[in-house]
């Protein structure tokens, strides 16, 4: 990312503003930043040592639900240390190859967890409508065969972003009014013409995401309408219990992430510390979620965690 080729009317560094307009009260915002933060590691963290220690948790929904914690450590790794940087040190300048570069891992992490989200929808599907089948459908070679074709289709949609800008010339001014790098913040900047990358990234948020989306939305009619032919209201209850965890963390990540798209680019009338205040909230309340929503209502592997927790 660092041998970006910049144009020559570039700056060598940009300034990352923070939360403007409460840069007074940066010091209190980075305590819950500090704890979620904390409780995302560490909750992600275990996952991923239960999962890899426990041979039988080696299933394909469990090993998708390492690509999740993998992409969640990511999501708020790529924030947050900045952040607190911004709010504890005021270091604000970052290069521009470090912008760019922050600004690829952030929305390639996205577009990658929304590819896993759209591969667990597929498990339960599996999972309940075609149940005698699951084994020799999806099997851990094959699922580790689509998490590289979800990483595939990440770089090829997410890459030209910063290549994009790292050909535009930038304006006097460079600061950034954010605590990270947005592609949409940086584009601003420039003094060119960012028609192609405004109209790029509306692409790979409303093809690429919006078609995940209806794939999940896809998948679970056909599971809402297989489970509604279920006479056993026990075997009624056993199916729904096994997409609730799935549905409660699409239902939130997808509700901060429109949330905040929506109000970035077509709220003008919301004070800027909103926007920015939710655009964080959308790379820190979900990855610090996710493991404990899986926790609790995967009995499995909250069996597995309450093993090595109590040991200890």
């Amino acid at each position: 990312m660092a041998a970006f080729n910049l144009s020559p009317s570039a700056p060598s560094t940009f300034i990352l503003a923070g939360i403007s307009g409460l840069e007074a009260a940066h010091m209190w915002i980075s305590i819950p930043f500090s704890v979620f933060y904390i409780v995302c590691l560490l909750g992600n963290c275990m996952v991923l040592f239960v999962v890899g220690k426990e041979q039988t948790l080696h299933k394909p929904m469990y090993l998708l639900l390492c690509m999740l914690a993998l992409t969640d450590i990511a999501t708020s790794t790529s924030v947050v240390p900045k952040a607190l940087c911004i709010f504890w040190s005021n270091l604000r300048g970052i290069t521009v190859g470090g912008c760019l570069t922050q600004m690829f891992f952030l929305h390639a992490v996205s577009v990658m967890q929304s590819a896993i989200l759209v591969t667990m929808a597929f498990d339960r599907y599996i999972a309940i409508c075609k149940p005698l089948r699951y084994t020799t459908i999806l099997t851990n070679a094959r699922i580790a065969k689509l998490g590289l074709l979800g990483l595939i289709r990440t770089v090829l949609f997410v890459l030209p972003l910063p290549l994009l800008l790292s050909r535009q010339p930038f304006c006097a001014n460079h600061i950034i009014p954010h605590t990270y790098c947005e592609h949409m913040a940086v584009a601003k900047m420039s003094c060119g013409d960012i028609t192609v990358n405004r109209t790029y990234g509306l692409v790979v948020t409303f093809i690429v995401l919006g078609l995940d989306l209806w794939l999940v939305v896809f998948s679970y009619s056909l599971i809402t309408r297989a489970i509604l032919r279920i006479s056993s209201k026990k075997a009624h209850r056993k199916a729904l219990n096994t997409c609730t965890a799935h549905i409660c963390v699409m239902l939130m990540s997808c509700t901060f992430f429109l949330f905040s798209t929506v109000t970035h680019r077509f709220g003008q009338g919301i004070a800027p510390h909103v926007h920015i205040i939710l655009a964080n909230l959308h790379f820190l309340v979900p990855p610090m979620l996710n493991p404990i929503i899986y926790g609790v209502k995967t009995k499995e592997l909250r069996d597995k965690v309450s093993k090595y927790t109590c040991r200890r």
